[in-house]
């Protein structure tokens, strides 16, 4: 290997570590709020630790190739003629379709695992309406008649699948917290499910610009215990029933 490959080959593992380290010491997202989440947190971070060493490659060796190979001053003549390598043509499509199959493949893997159905879990239905979110939740009596709120409370320990509208235009329904991030679309109903873990009040926001209130809708929902969800829950139903 010539000194010049040697050297770039050099940096580039440099950079590439450097790269990797920073990646993986930077807090991407809030505390975790959701059994979930360590696995989508892994599935990130394997992202990371594949994605950053092949940008600071090509990077290295374009910096590397305008350096070595740039006109120098005075030369107008054509550069000399080129071949081509098939077998680095074939090993540079290989190589990347290879990467990018194994990540998909670990990618579904996860997916599949964390969207997979419980029988007891709780389902709430979630509404957009420009500029507010709206729930609605099964009635603790057994009726068919939805318990309708504006706060999100959810339990700890049970897994809750949102199914999430929209009333009049695209929104996202966002809680970093839970890792959960889906496009709420006029006329199709989205899902998603998660199992709290952690008690606490979490952000919800809109990740899709919506209007001129875009930014304010914003919420908030609540992690309880699952006795402290069943209260608010025959609370919230009796005080529907009183309103009429």
């Amino acid at each position: 290997m010539s000194h010049p490959l040697l050297r770039m080959a050099i940096y580039g593992l440099i950079a590439s570590v450097i790269g990797v380290v920073a990646a993986l010491w930077i807090d991407w997202f809030p505390p975790a709020a959701v059994q979930e989440a360590k696995d989508i947190d892994t599935l990130w971070d394997v992202l990371l630790i594949v994605s950053v060493p092949i940008f600071v490659l090509v990077m290295v060796v374009v910096i590397y190739c305008v350096r070595a190979f740039k006109a120098r001053p005075g030369d107008m003549g054509d550069g000399e003629p080129i071949h081509g390598n098939t077998m680095l043509e074939v090993v540079w499509v290989a190589v990347p379709f290879v990467i990018v199959s194994v990540l998909a493949v670990y990618g579904w893997i996860v997916l599949d695992d964390i969207e997979a159905k419980k029988p007891d879990r709780l389902q709430v239905e979630v509404r957009g309406q420009q500029f507010i979110w709206r729930y609605e939740y099964p009635n603790p009596t057994g009726g068919k008649e939805k318990v309708k709120s504006y706060d999100l409370v959810v339990p700890t320990g049970r897994q809750v699948e949102f199914n999430i509208n929209t009333d009049d235009v695209i929104h996202d329904f966002w809680i970093p917290a839970f890792r959960l991030k889906i496009d709420a679309v006029p006329g199709i109903t989205t899902h998603w499910r998660a199992t709290p873990s952690e008690k606490g009040s979490y952000d919800v926001l809109c990740a899709e610009l919506c209007g001129l209130g875009h930014s304010t809708m914003r919420g908030s929902v609540r992690v309880v215990a699952p006795e402290e969800y069943d209260a608010w829950l025959s609370k919230t139903a009796a005080k529907a029933a009183e309103e009429g």
